[in-house]
Order: C-alpha cells, then sequence, then structure tokens
C-alpha cells in the first residue's frame, strides 16, 4: 500500500469517525437531558461539510457533494416541516440533527439516505411500543428521538445500499 493510497483511505475514514464521535456525545446527552446542543450539532455541519469534500476530491468523486447539500437540505425540510405541524412531537434539536446526518447519508448515496431516514422512525417507534408494552411510558411521555436517528443514520451507513437494493428488488425495481 502506498503512501498515497493511505492518505486517499484516511481522508475517507475521517468524516465517519468525526460523525462517530459527535454520535456518541449527542447520544448520551440526549438520552440524558432530551437535548442536542447546538455547540455540537451546529459545528458538525461546517466539519462534516469539510471533510466530506476533502474525501470526495481524494477519492475523485467530487460530485459527492451535490448528494451531500440535497440531503441535508431534504432531511432538514422533512423534519422542520414535522416539528412546525406538530411541536410538542419533535424538537428543533432533532430538526438540525437531521441536516448533519442528511449531509453525511446523501454523501453516500440516495439509498443510505433513504434506509438512514426511515430507519430512525422504525427503530424509535419500536422501542416506544416496547415501552408503552412494559408500561414504563405513556402515550404522553417524551422520549428521546436523537439516539433512533444517529442509529439508523449508521444502517444507513452500513447497510444502506444492500437494504435499499433488496427492498427494490422486491417489487421488480432494481
Amino acid at each position: 500500500m502506498t503512501l498515497e493510497s493511505t492518505i486517499t483511505r484516511f481522508a475517507a475514514l475521517a468524516p465517519f469517525l468525526y460523525l462517530a464521535a459527535v454520535s456518541v456525545a449527542l447520544a448520551i446527552i440526549d438520552l440524558d437531558t432530551h437535548t442536542l446542543p447546538n455547540r455540537i450539532v451546529l459545528p458538525a455541519y461546517f466539519v462534516g461539510a469539510v471533510l466530506l469534500t476533502v474525501a470526495g476530491v481524494l477519492v475523485d468523486e467530487p460530485t459527492r457533494m451535490s448528494g451531500a447539500f440535497i440531503g441535508a437540505g431534504a432531511l432538514f425540510g422533512v423534519y422542520f416541516l414535522m416539528a412546525m405541524v406538530y411541536p410538542a412531537g419533535m424538537g428543533l434539536g432533532d430538526v438540525k440533527l437531521a441536516g448533519v446526518l442528511g449531509l453525511y447519508l446523501g454523501w453516500l448515496g440516495w439509498g443510505q439516505l433513504a434506509v438512514g431516514a426511515f430507519s430512525a422512525f422504525l427503530l424509535g417507534g419500536v422501542f416506544a411500543l416496547v415501552l408503552l408494552v412494559a408500561r414504563r411510558a405513556s402515550r404522553k411521555s417524551g422520549i428521546p428521538f436523537g439516539p433512533w436517528m444517529l442509529a439508523g443514520a449508521w444502517l444507513g451507513i452500513f447497510y444502506g445500499e444492500q437494504i435499499a437494493s433488496g427492498y427494490l428488488s422486491l417489487f421488480g425495481l432494481a
């Protein structure tokens, strides 16, 4: 392995190592306080964009950033709409985190973006149902959604392409 290929591989890995660190911190904080602090989420936009841009250039795919920005805008927009329609159900911290996750998922591809976005609701919904069945929560209980957004995003990062193509092939679309 040459020094150039080592640098290229690290450049592609670096943004996701940063996201991993941010994910751990945000999940722990959200579980404890039901907040996603701006001092962690907002810099993640800039740091993520810079690291993903460098990675895109070094892996010779600079056009990935268009997908990243579209993904960030799309997830931010969907979550913002949900927060405006039902403010008690979704906080603005979730909205801001959605944009960051959309940046990373969109950089990887549409399958990863779709799976990462949907998985958050699936995982969070299953968790909420378990709490309801176990009578540990009621329909009015506040459940932090950030950890499920992060878990869904990581599911999309690692398995999004395979899950999306498997789903589409069920309907003869892939």
